[in-house]
């Protein structure tokens, strides 16, 4: 595994991986959880609609991109609407986006998901706190940084931590669905380089290689989320 070339690659890959989409998934689904939280008008219909893609199977998600990312699909469609034609792609074929086209998957999916998960936490919070944060002058701002997220700290490090395990272990079902690794090995992730190796190549030693080494990672990953979202109280 280690003199594996490949092994590095898909290192890099899930690496990257994660490092965009945990930065971006968690803060944008806990403002968009705390906005629902506060009951705004139609919010019942937003939750709904921010549900729904954790409603869709993997298959029907991927399929409802490659329509999106196909060369007449949707996107390039979209920008050469804009006169944006040299921005057009074969997005899944391209090696330079082919990783992001994955990473959209999921944000795709995850946002609106953890938002309704979150929203349902940080309603458990007296409203009594913000009324009486508005009355000191305290912005949305204010309340989200000094109310909200240390009430519900550790609950984001447990959303976290799921999302991390998801990234780094359920990633294989939407590579494999969307560009199986490539093109060459520019999407090939930790994650699908296991099952490749286990039901693909046959290679049932080295896929366990593989799976022991995303176990210490994993829980590596884990306790590191933990210490960072440990409450300071």
């Amino acid at each position: 595994m280690l003199n594996d070339p490949i092994f590095y690659v898909a290192i890099r890959n899930t690496a990257i991986h994660i490092g965009v989409v945990l930065p971006i998934l968690i803060p944008l689904s806990f403002l968009l959880g705390y906005y629902l939280s506060l009951k705004p008008r139609g919010y019942q219909f937003l939750n709904v609609v921010c549900f729904t893609p954790a409603l869709m199977s993997a298959a029907a998600a991927t399929m409802l991109f490659i329509g999106i990312y196909a060369p007449n699909g949707i996107l390039n469609a979209l920008l050469n609407a804009a006169h944006l034609s040299s921005l057009t792609h074969l997005w899944n074929a391209d090696p330079s986006t082919a990783l992001g086209s994955i990473i959209a998957i999921n944000l795709w999916g995850g946002i609106g998901f953890c938002a309704v998960v979150f929203s349902a936490r940080l309603s458990g919070i007296s409203s009594e706190l913000y009324e009486a944060a508005q009355i000191d002058g305290a912005t949305h701002w204010e309340r989200i940084r000094l109310i909200a997220y240390p009430m519900v700290r550790d609950f984001v490090g447990v959303m976290t931590m799921l999302q991390f395990l998801g990234l780094l272990l359920g990633s294989a079902q939407t590579v494999l669905l969307l560009t199986h690794g490539g093109p060459g090995t520019a999407s090939t992730t930790l994650g699908f380089m296991l099952y490749d190796e286990a039901f693909v190549s046959s290679h049932l030693g080295y896929s366990q290689a593989i799976g022991v080494f995303l176990f210490i990672v994993g829980l590596i990953g884990m306790l590191l989320i933990r210490r960072i979202f440990r409450p300071a109280y």
